[in-house]
């Protein structure tokens, strides 16, 4: 099962925490990891095995959005900070519309993210 996690920046440190609460479930060998690039060097300084794409901003979102629309990742965690306006909105949108296309269940906040590794569990 690939997971791809995403945090805008006030977000960073919940996805950290969020994951390290789901250490036991995140780090069986059935899961793997994808993250932005700077989450993801946070992710992996915090014991996880974590491949790293771009910045989401430099082009980071839209590689998981590719490889999410190959079918290469099945979850898509994206904290997002519903009180910050960003930049990178287009790419952002984009991630949500292709993971409605591709009917890939995306989570935008810690207890969405919950309910779907829960039910990932019930699967393993």
């Amino acid at each position: 099962m690939v997971i791809a996690i995403i945090a805008h920046d006030k977000k960073k440190a919940d996805m950290v925490q969020f994951l390290d609460k789901n250490r036991i479930i995140l780090q069986d060998e059935r899961m793997k990891l994808i993250a932005t690039g700077i989450l993801g060097r946070s992710v992996e300084n915090s014991g996880f095995k974590v491949v790293k794409m771009l910045p989401g901003p430099m082009g980071g979102n839209a590689q998981i959005a590719a490889k999410v629309a190959e079918g290469k990742i099945q979850i898509v965690f994206f904290f997002k900070d519903p009180l910050a306006s960003h930049a990178h909105g287009v790419d952002i949108n984009m991630l949500v519309r292709v993971c409605d296309v591709h009917n890939v269940p995306l989570a935008t906040n810690e207890a969405s993210a919950q309910l779907l590794l829960n039910a990932i569990v019930l699967q393993l």
